[in-house]
């Protein structure tokens, strides 16, 4: 017999289910704890997203010192999920910083864009020219994305004027 997996409100199927733990603070705390097990990262990250607001923001934001690519790259994941403007200064250094891994980078890059606050656009453009196709590629479809999302705000915004 094969069990469905649960959808996230975030309409996706997450690689671990979040923890039951809903306190920011101790989210974070095995967030961060290099020696705890990944399975428990990854639930602590699926549990800030769906906490969400500013504090938890920041609290993922702390994970991009892991050591694992992994980590970073599900916490820029979950970022652009959350599509919390708290985010862009997080997501743009993520972006800009050259020594990190290119999917880490590829993915801060469509979270900007999933975020859909213009304000990304200008982090967007300049590495649109990237010598890694990852990295511009991510800012084209970024950029399509943020105008997409944006578009759509404004339109559910008018709709629900009515």
């Amino acid at each position: 017999m094969n069990a469905k997996p649960n959808v996230s409100e975030f309409g996706s199927v997450d690689p671990a289910p979040p923890s039951n733990e809903p306190s920011v603070d101790h989210n974070m705390r095995c967030l961060i704890d290099e020696n705890e097990k990944m399975f428990l990262r990854m639930r602590a990250v699926f549990a800030l997203r769906n906490i969400g607001g500013k504090e938890a923001v920041m609290a993922l934001a702390r994970g991009f010192n892991s050591n694992s690519a992994l980590l970073r790259h599900e916490i820029a994941y979950v970022l652009g999920q959350m599509q919390d403007s708290n985010a862009l200064e997080v997501l743009s250094r993520v972006l800009s910083d050259e020594s990190e891994h290119v999917m880490v980078r590829h993915e801060a890059a469509e979270a900007l864009g999933a975020i859909g606050d213009h304000r990304a656009l200008p982090i967007l453009n300049r590495y649109l020219e990237h010598k890694d196709p990852e990295i511009s590629e991510s800012c084209e479809v970024a950029i399509d994305l943020l105008e997409f999302v944006s578009n759509s705000t404004k339109e559910s915004i008018n709709d629900s004027s009515y």
